[in-house]
């Protein structure tokens, strides 16, 4: 790499040789590339930068060979970001001061007294715009947020997917599969009126719709920042107004010790099922972080049987999920017999329906609103009724303290001993 003068001028420029996988977009052998200063010092600093850019370019120019209309766009954003501009289509541009327009006139590279036909196009924004459908924006919303799942299972993927991928088909179903620079604040208005409809109909909630117009405008201003379209979206002011969320109410300990531990109540279910339903009785973890536990988690030797949750091929649903809870009563016994895990269950679906159903069609549901998460709801109530201690509730349900967390909280011997007095 040199750094010296070219002219009488005594602007430093940087004299490199071309990388031999770029010959077939520069077919000079060594190039000169301006560093914009006369001072030795600010050229040196500013060298590395400036031939990342030119690699870049360089870069761009390769990728430009692609006959897909999306990805030409892409590669002239780029090429235009690397000359320090932003792509701009020739419409807008026209409409631009000439000093503008001249600016890119001026940054478009010229050999042998011609111009690139490729930075022409890029730089007055003369790349045909193929548009974006709605159903492209999703697919290129997984793409460009892959990292997102990273440390999920692929049930939690599934999870993650399916409701935002059900609310664009639910918009597509409406507007129709639109270019999303198209949308119209009536197309968002009249998706708005068809959630309206449904609710009238006593189908579903202001919860429901407000979900399906959170995960379109996700999908919508992520694939607008990241792709860099510069869109300005009809988005706003859609949300209905929030009903209350529905709680689920808890079962009553006298509904679990008479009707759900019956001797037999529960004989129908699968066994891990039941080792499930059961464990969470004196636990309060969540179904899938019961379904999750590996055998290394399930902990019956020592003194203080346990369980461990733990961020292991999934991810937790908060990071104050993670917790260590104390075995006893019906929980304990039913650890006992599944302490090799729930293989059936790890990471598929199914479990809340299989066993919501076994209770409804066998009438072990305390009213139509319980749900099997109901059992976690029982434990807090139960431990709040104990007069346990806030932090100690908190850290056994794993949700996250008002307050900073300090000291080590209870000990695994305080906490079983607590977990005694209410269990079942």
């Amino acid at each position: 790499m040199t750094i010296k003068p070219r002219s009488k001028k005594g602007t430093l420029e940087l004299r490199r040789r071309v990388p031999r996988k770029y010959a077939a977009v520069e077919p000079r052998t060594f190039v000169w590339v301006s560093l914009d200063t006369d001072s030795p010092s600010v050229a040196e600093a500013r060298a590395v930068t400036i031939w990342q850019q030119q690699i870049a370019r360089w870069d761009a120019l390769l990728a430009g060979d692609t006959t897909d209309a999306e990805a030409r766009l892409d590669v002239a954003r780029e090429l235009v970001e690397a000359k320090g501009f932003s792509y701009t289509p020739a419409s807008t541009l026209l409409e631009q001061p000439v000093q503008q327009l001249l600016k890119r006139v001026e940054a478009i590279a010229v050999r042998k007294g011609v111009p690139s036909q490729r930075e022409a196009e890029a730089l007055l924004g003369t790349v045909p715009d193929p548009g974006l459908k709605i159903s492209r924006a999703l697919d290129l919303f997984w793409q460009l947020t892959a990292s997102d799942l990273i440390g999920k299972s692929e049930d939690q993927v599934r999870r993650a997917k399916n409701p935002v991928t059900k609310a664009v088909r639910n918009l597509i179903e409406v507007i129709g599969d639109k270019r999303i620079d198209a949308i119209s604040r009536d197309d968002m208005l009249d998706f708005r009126d068809w959630w309206a409809e449904r609710m009238e109909k006593g189908d579903l909630t202001a919860n429901s719709a407000n979900k399906d117009l959170t995960h379109i405008g996700k999908v919508l201003k992520r694939v607008n920042e990241l792709k860099r379209l510069g869109l300005d979206l009809p988005l706003g002011g859609l949300a209905f107004k929030q009903g209350d969320a529905d709680q689920r109410p808890p079962f009553s300990r006298e509904w679990i010790t008479t009707r759900l531990l019956a001797p037999g109540a529960l004989s129908g279910l699968n066994t891990e099922a039941r080792c499930i339903l059961l464990g969470m009785i004196n636990t309060g973890y969540r179904p899938s972080e019961g379904a999750a536990l590996l055998p290394t988690h399930i902990q019956l030797d020592g003194t203080v049987p346990h369980i461990l949750i733990r961020p292991e091929g999934r991810q937790l649903k908060t990071r104050n999920a993670k917790r260590t809870i104390p075995l006893a009563g019906v929980s304990l016994q039913a650890l006992r017999e599944c302490r090799n895990g729930f293989p059936r269950y790890r990471d598929k679906p199914g479990l809340s329906a299989t066993i919501n159903k076994f209770l409804r069609e066998n009438r072990l549901m305390e009213s139509d609103d319980h749900v099997v998460y109901s059992l976690r709801h029982s434990f807090e109530d139960r431990l709040l009724a104990a007069g346990v201690d806030e932090r100690i509730r908190r850290d056994l349900m794993g949700h996250a303290l008002d307050r900073e967390r300090y000291g080590s909280g209870a000990s695994l011997e305080q906490a079983h001993e607590i977990v005694q007095r209410i269990a079942l």
